[in-house]
């Protein structure tokens, strides 16, 4: 395998994984802002602003003031914040696993020259 064929399929899994987190993402917004909309009567765009707060676990500036509403939001609370990280895991996590693989590797293998200059260094006699 030649490294422009490998650069080519990390860069389309690279994508893949993109363009389905933006879709989670996406999805998530939609649903939240339709639904504050449609149970708050809100503008779009307060909507918009809303969900988008509640889903990156900021804290929406406004509660809703319908009970419907607010379990609403209760819900999209907890699938749209564990949507976003599952989304920024899925995109990020093969890099940072790459990082931290690269990491551990740089210590085990400073750990290993400590260890063999203890080896080789004489010892003193008291």
């Amino acid at each position: 395998m030649t490294n422009a064929t490998l650069a080519s399929g990390i860069f389309r899994r690279s994508l893949r994984r993109a363009v389905y987190s933006l879709l989670i993402v996406t999805i998530v917004l939609v649903v939240g802002t339709f639904g504050i909309h449609y149970f708050e009567g809100w503008n779009y765009i307060d909507s918009f602003y809303f969900t988008s707060m509640l889903v990156t676990a900021e804290g929406p500036a406004n509660t809703p003031a319908t009970d419907p509403g607010k379990i609403f939001a209760a819900f999209m609370a907890f699938v749209g914040v564990g949507s976003v990280i599952t989304a920024s895991v899925y995109l990020f996590g093969p890099a940072v696993g790459a990082l931290w693989r690269k990491g551990v590797y740089e210590v085990e293998k400073e750990i290993r020259v400590v260890e063999r200059s203890v080896e080789q260094k004489p010892k003193e006699d008291t």
